[in-house]
């Protein structure tokens, strides 16, 4: 059958596996759910009609029968309790394997008893096969029945009638063998089922992660950036009382919160891709109003195209994280085809524990091949560098989303 699930998240093709040629799936059942299987009330109906070529001929055979009366007795016994164990065993279907192992044993024992006691037909034992193919896992199924199948045909040779029933032996074997590889059709579409179910629940997941984690990448820059530009609005008019230098950043206060509206709502709708150029023009805007010395630089044609927006959510988290936490006078951000790096002099020195935001964009950088680096500078302040590998040698570029499923929560 098919590889699906995990495999698509481990690369392991033998992740999930849902027909025979999986170990597991020989051993062991996956789980039913409540009101699957036979109709536990409307089966023994069903069952009824199914048993009553072989009950009728059976009784009538004992009732006639002149032997001892004890013998027929016994004989009728064990022909109603297999009956019994045919019509009743969807109840067995939720019990614990060893209430089935137990169930199975003593129905094949009972389905022996019947085809050799009572001298009918081999096809009394397929009640018994046919059951346990469904009732239990592939394997114990093939153990069961085909040691039962073993003991009726060493029974038959040895009783000199073989020759007699070979054919009726190989139609309970053809039977038989065609309700195994329905049962494990059975459950391999349960399989199926699950894994659909486990598929749906992680694509919710991923869901949900990319939308927190856009909306990190939107809120986290934009609110920095107003924060930074109504606190310059009030230092000009506390200091100057500059009132057009402060209404023009008040302006620009409200553009932004309107881009920021914007964003978040096209970001719900999975239409929002970051750019590049967009990012620098905005960094620059965004380290001028917080009094930061920019270098950035003014093209960015020598970025490969596909890397764009995985270096624009790059510039993105290392600008906020710098207007945040830094303190730094100076920012430089330099490009290469496949690499950014950027550097700022504040006052990071020792080890920094990385936060969220560079989390969300290792995960980014990981979806393409490429990492992100930090390191502090030397004489204070930190440089964060991405790098993304060069497309394959037979020209094949780097599958690069422009929006992952996952960003920077």
């Amino acid at each position: 059958m098919w590889p699906l699930g995990r495999e698509a998240t481990t690369g392991d093709p033998a992740a999930h596996r849902f027909g025979l040629n999986d170990r597991a799936s020989w051993w062991d059942d996956p789980p039913v759910r409540p009101g699957r299987g036979p109709h536990k009330i409307g089966w023994p109906i069903f069952a009824v009609a199914f048993v009553l070529p072989f009950l009728i001929p059976a009784t009538r055979g004992l009732v006639v029968d002149s032997g001892p009366l004890g013998i027929r007795i016994l004989l009728g016994v064990l022909v109603y309790a297999y009956c019994a164990c045919y019509a009743v065993f969807p109840a067995v279907f939720g019990k614990p394997r060893r209430m089935k192992l137990w169930f199975g044993g003593v129905m094949l024992v009972l389905g022996l008893a019947c085809a050799l006691a009572t001298d009918a037909n081999p096809y009394v034992l397929l009640y018994a096969t046919a059951t346990l193919a469904f009732l239990f896992p592939a394997a114990w199924s093939v153990i069961f029945n085909g040691t039962a199948m073993g003991l009726l045909v060493l029974v038959l040779w040895l009783r000199g009638d073989l020759s007699e029933h070979v054919s009726d032996v190989i139609t309970v074997v053809s039977v038989t063998s065609a309700m195994f590889f329905m049962s494990n059709l059975i459950r391999a579409i349960r399989r199926l089922e699950l894994a659909n179910k486990e598929i749906a629940t992680l694509a919710v997941a991923s869901e949900r992660e990319r939308v927190a984690r856009d909306l990190h990448d939107l809120l986290g820059h934009s609110l920095t950036t107003i924060t930074v530009k109504s606190g310059l609005a009030r230092r000009v008019l506390e200091s100057s009382g500059d009132i057009d230098r402060a209404v023009q950043e008040i302006r620009e206060v409200e553009g932004l919160s309107r881009s920021a509206l914007s964003d978040v709502r096209a970001t719900v709708t999975e239409y929002r891709e970051v750019s590049l150029p967009a990012e620098i023009a905005g960094a620059r805007a965004a380290l001028r109003a917080g009094e930061i010395e920019a270098d950035l630089p003014h093209a960015v044609d020598n970025v490969r195209a596909e890397l764009h927006s995985t270096f624009g959510y790059v510039l993105r988290e290392a600008i906020t994280n710098v207007l945040r936490h830094s303190g730094a006078k100076a920012v430089k951000v330099r490009l290469g085809r496949g690499w950014m790096e950027i550097e700022d002099n504040g006052c990071a020195e020792g080890e920094v524990t990385p936060g969220n935001g560079l989390r969300g964009l290792s995960e980014r950088l990981a979806a393409i091949g490429g990492t992100v680096t930090t390191r502090v500078r030397p004489g204070g302040g930190w440089v964060v560098r991405a790098e993304a590998p060069e497309p394959s040698p037979d020209g094949a570029a780097v599958a690069v989303r422009a929006e992952p499923a996952g960003g920077l929560a």
